[in-house]
C-alpha cells in the first residue's frame, strides 16, 4: 500500500471515530457509507488488528482503535497545519477572527486593543464576544479567548500578556470615618463591598507573613460585577477589592484612593489562549503578536504605577478644602500618597519620590452622599 493510499484509510478511519458511525462521516466527508466502511476494512486488515467493534445498534473503538485514533489524528493535524503555513508565506493573513474575553477587560483594553488591529488588518474582520463565562474554545468555535486567570488550561495553547493586579479602595471619605486598615484583617471591622462572582466569594486574599491567607469581609451590599463593585465604592458604601484596571481612572483622578497595598497579591494575569496546534493560522498569529505588544512590559509597569495615584479630596458642591487650593489634587504636580503606607515603601517608589505618606485623608466638611454608619454584623 503507498502513502496516499495509507493517508486516505486514516482519513476516513478518524472521521468515523469522530462522527460516531459511518453515516453521519459519510455526510461529512460527501461519500458513501459503504466506500468508508470499505476503507476502514482494509485498514484494519493493513495493520492486523480490529479497530473498531462493529455492532447493528452502535459503534466503539477496540483498545487498539484508540490508540491509532489518537495518533493518526494528530499525524492528519499536521498535515493541515503544514498546508496553512505554506499558504501564509505568501499572503496577508486574512478572514473571520472569533475572539471571546470577559467584560472586565472589553470594555477597556480588550476593546481598544481589538478596534486598533482591526485599523492595522484591512483585511481581517473580527466577532468578538465578551461574556463573563467560561469560553469552550473548541466546542464554540473561538480562534482566540483573553482570560484572566491564576493557571492557564494545560489543554491549551496560553500566552502570558501582562499581570492583573487587584487593589483595595475606598472613597476618601469613607476611610476618613473608618479610619485606615494596617493590615488586612482590620477589614474585618469595616465595611466591604463583595463581589460574588469572585472565586472566593466574601474571602479576600493577602500575602501575610509571606504566606496567603484569607481574610473574611462582609458589608450591607453585594453585587456581580468589578463595575457594580467600583460604583459602590465611588457611593460611599465602604472598601472593595477591584480590578486596577477598573479603578485605575477613579485612582488617577483621586475619587478613589488605594489602602494595603504592601499586602496585596498578584497572583492572576491576562492570558491569550487558543486551541493546541502546531502551527497557528496567520490572523490568529498576527492578533497574539498584536496583544503582546499592546500589553508589552513598559505599560504594564504603567498600569501597576496607577495604584500609587493620589488621595485627592471630595469637596462638598462650590467649596474646596484649603490644600486643593495650594496644589492640584489629580494630574501633573498632585501629591502621591497611598493611605496607610510606610515611609520604606514611599523612599522605594522611584516614580513618586516626593510622596508624603498620610494617616489618613482631610476631608471637607459635609463633603460628599453619606450613607448609614456600619455595624459589623454579629
Amino acid at each position: 500500500m503507498d502513502d496516499m493510499d495509507t493517508l486516505t484509510l486514516m482519513q476516513a478511519f478518524v472521521k468515523v471515530a469522530e462522527a460516531g458511525g459511518f453515516s453521519a462521516a459519510a455526510r461529512k466527508l460527501g461519500r458513501s457509507k459503504a466506500l468508508l466502511s470499505k476503507y476502514v476494512r482494509e485498514l484494519e486488515d493493513e495493520l492486523g488488528v480490529r479497530l473498531l467493534n462493529r455492532t447493528t445498534r452502535q459503534l466503539s473503538l477496540t483498545e487498539a482503535g484508540q490508540v491509532y485514533l489518537r495518533e493518526a489524528a494528530e499525524i492528519l493535524q499536521r498535515i493541515d497545519d503544514l498546508e496553512s503555513a505554506i499558504h501564509d508565506t505568501h499572503r496577508e493573513p486574512r478572514g473571520l477572527l472569533r475572539i471571546a474575553g470577559p467584560r472586565t477587560l472589553g470594555d477597556v483594553d480588550l476593546g481598544q486593543a481589538v478596534m486598533e488591529f482591526l485599523k492595522r488588518e484591512p483585511l481581517i474582520s473580527i466577532e468578538l464576544r465578551l461574556e463573563d463565562r467560561f469560553v469552550d474554545l473548541v466546542e464554540e468555535g473561538i480562534d482566540v479567548a483573553v482570560r484572566i486567570t491564576e493557571l492557564a488550561d494545560s489543554s491549551l495553547i496560553a500566552r502570558k500578556l501582562a499581570p492583573f493586579p487587584i487593589v483595595v479602595v475606598v472613597r476618601p471619605d469613607t476611610l476618613a470615618e473608618f479610619g485606615v486598615p494596617q493590615e488586612p484583617g482590620d477589614l474585618s471591622s469595616r465595611p466591604c463591598i463583595v463581589d460574588s462572582n469572585a472565586r472566593s466569594r466574601g474571602q479576600w486574599q493577602f500575602r501575610i507573613d509571606g504566606e496567603r491567607r484569607s481574610v473574611a469581609v462582609k458589608g450591607r451590599i453585594e453585587v456581580n460585577s468589578p463595575q457594580a463593585c467600583r460604583l459602590a465604592a465611588l457611593a460611599g458604601f465602604g472598601f472593595a477589592a477591584i480590578p486596577l484596571v477598573t479603578v485605575r481612572d477613579d485612582i488617577e483622578a483621586g475619587r478613589l484612593v488605594t489602602v494595603l497595598d504592601d499586602y496585596l497579591l498578584n497572583l492572576s494575569a491576562i492570558y491569550a489562549v487558543y486551541p493546541h496546534r502546531r502551527h497557528l493560522s496567520g490572523k490568529v498569529r498576527a492578533f497574539v503578536d498584536f496583544l503582546a505588544d499592546w500589553f508589552e512590559p513598559e505599560a504594564c509597569e504603567r498600569l501597576v504605577s496607577y495604584r500609587r495615584g493620589p488621595v485627592a479630596q471630595l469637596p462638598a458642591p462650590g467649596d474646596a478644602p484649603e490644600e486643593s487650593r495650594d496644589e492640584p489634587s489629580s494630574g501633573p504636580g498632585a501629591p502621591v500618597a497611598k493611605a496607610g503606607s510606610n515611609d520604606k515603601a514611599a523612599s522605594n517608589d522611584k516614580a513618586a519620590p516626593s510622596a508624603k505618606p498620610v494617616s489618613a485623608p482631610k476631608v471637607a466638611a459635609g463633603g460628599g452622599a453619606r450613607v448609614p454608619a456600619f455595624v459589623p454584623p454579629n
